[in-house]
Order: structure tokens, then sequence, then C-alpha cells
């Protein structure tokens, strides 16, 4: 029997769909609809002080990685998967491109993280 990988991209593609629909909708909420009109959260919640804090923090790295990280690898996933729905062969090279994406991205937010510094 051939071993395969794709285990381990839908890992990420469930875990990056999970997270989409539990934390998804609320952080569009809270940075699109609450913070703005100041209700029920301040309107400087999401100053750039207040960010870099939250970035500086250890907890807060790792949230924005998970986060981010996982909603790249569950995009691409979908985007691998629905090329064959719009008529396009998926081949080693759309594989390439879908997640190599992701993890090119997982890899520049990991370093930007770091950059910011503790």
């Amino acid at each position: 029997m051939k071993r395969s990988n794709a285990p381990i991209f839908w890992l990420l593609f469930g875990a990056g769909g999970m997270l989409s629909a539990l934390l998804g909708t609320m952080l569009v909420f809270i940075t699109g609809v609450a913070v703005p009109l100041g209700w029920p959260l301040r309107s400087d919640l999401l100053s750039y002080p207040h960010m870099l804090a939250f970035a500086q923090h250890w907890l807060g790295k790792g949230f924005l990685f998970v986060v981010i990280a996982l909603f790249a690898w569950h995009a691409m996933h979908r985007i691998f998967h629905s090329l064959h729905d719009v008529g396009l062969h998926t081949g080693v090279a759309a594989k390439l491109v879908c997640y190599g994406g992701a993890l090119t991205v997982t890899v520049l937010v990991g370093s930007a993280l770091l950059v910011i510094g503790f």
C-alpha cells in the first residue's frame, strides 16, 4: 500500500475550517462592527499601541500565528479542491502553488511575529 501525505493537509484543512467557523465570524464582528462603533467595546481597543502589545506577548503571538496560518491552509486546500469543479487539472503544479502558498504565508507570519520582538 502506497503511503500518502494527504492526511497532513486534511488535518490542516480541518483545523483551519473549525477555527474559522468558531472564531472567524466573531473576529469579523469585533474588528468590523463592535470596535469601530464603540459598542460594546472601546473604540481605541484596536489602536496601534494595543495591537503591538498584543502581538509582542507570547500568547498573542501564538494566537495570531495559529489563526492566520490555519486560515491560510484551509483556504488554499479549499481552492485546490475547487479547481476540479471549475474544470482545471489539479496536478503537481496546482499542489505546489496552493500548498506552497499556504506554506509561504505560514513562514512569513512566523518570521514577522519573531521580528517584532517580545
